[in-house]
């Protein structure tokens, strides 16, 4: 089974407020005593919390409901109930959370970051707040406010610097595999990679960004063909995209412009995005076959050739990804 989820549905239920008091002060050496009910207290909140520690929602993938504390009732001597305890769920850096008409309703992207789901119910008044010149002791308090309750939708899109895009069989897992301490799983089939991968790359003077390693695309896979529609949305939030197209393609400026034509018909906000395009397997060219492949491509977007075996272009890539992300 894969640790990796990026979508879960919750029912959450917030906390009823708690009951106003409508008790009546009777104590033995205070005549006519009045009202002295308290307030209920606010029922429990469900709240979405950031924790930078956490990469998949897999924590949450049986939770079916989430149920907050109702809030205390109110009693004597003007006291008011406790606050229902709230409820946190915590995920990864890069979840949204949508309503049941799929609405985003959060948005989680700061380590500690706190948006309330559902409020508490608010607690009801207890009797001391009806009292007037007309009425000295009302025997009446009010009921505590329900909470909100329904299915929350969490989903999850990667944060990283920069994203790999590419077909199966690009070497994206191996470039991520030779430029970081990650390991996902490489093998020469269609769609090693089942789930994206995060990597943290170094580059000079101890600086480094991150790279995510994301699934194969395939044409098509914006009408949800192949397993690589499921995770477009990861490339959403990546800063940079880096395009891989393997040396051994058979033409390589139009494997990059089906890459291309996938990303505008998922979002074509995408393409607003800074991107470099790369060959992989460099190890397979000579300086001639690399000058064909180069003439393909438009003046301005000509391709930075590597090999992740050999470590040839490796720094170069590097080079140019930090200066788009720097630049």
């Amino acid at each position: 089974m894969s640790n990796f989820v990026d979508y879960v549905k919750i029912h959450c239920t917030s906390g009823h407020g708690g009951a106003g008091s409508a008790h009546l002060n009777r104590e033995k050496y205070v005549p006519k005593g009045g009202p002295d009910g308290g307030d209920g207290g606010r029922g429990g909140h469900i709240i979405l919390k950031g924790d930078s520690h956490e990469w998949t929602l897999l924590p949450l993938r049986y939770t079916r409901h989430v149920k907050a504390e109702r809030g205390k009732n109110g009693s004597k001597n003007q006291l008011t109930g406790a606050y229902g305890e709230d409820v946190y769920i915590e995920v990864p850096l890069g979840t949204i959370a949508k309503n049941e008409e799929g609405e985003i309703v959060a948005e989680i992207l700061e380590h500690g970051q706190e948006i309330i789901l559902k409020k508490g119910g608010k607690g009801g008044k207890g009797n001391e707040h009806f009292k007037s010149s007309t009425n000295q002791t009302p025997r009446y308090a009010q009921p505590g406010l329900p909470g909100e309750e329904g299915y929350i939708t969490f989903e999850l899109k990667l944060l990283a610097d920069v994203g790999l895009v590419g077909f199966p069989n690009a070497g994206k897992s191996t470039l991520l595999a030779a430029v970081s301490a990650a390991k996902p799983k490489i093998a020469n089939y269609a769609f090693t990679t089942l789930t994206p991968n995060l990597g943290i790359v170094d580059y000079r003077n101890y600086k480094s960004f991150v790279m995510a390693d994301i699934p194969g695309i395939i044409e098509g896979a914006a009408e949800g063909k192949g397993l690589g529609h499921r995770f477009l949305r990861h490339i959403e939030r990546n800063s940079i995209l880096l395009f891989l197209i393997p040396a051994d393609s058979e033409s390589h400026f139009q494997e990059f412009k089906i890459l291309e034509n996938e990303l505008q018909q998922y979002n074509p906000e995408l393409l607003d995005k800074d991107y470099i395009i790369s060959v992989s397997k460099a190890d397979l060219l000579d300086d001639e076959l690399k000058a064909e492949i180069s003439k393909e491509f438009p003046e301005n977007k000509k391709p930075i050739y590597f090999s992740a075996v050999t470590q040839e272009g490796l720094m170069e890539l590097k080079d140019a990804i930090w200066k788009q992300l720097h630049g």
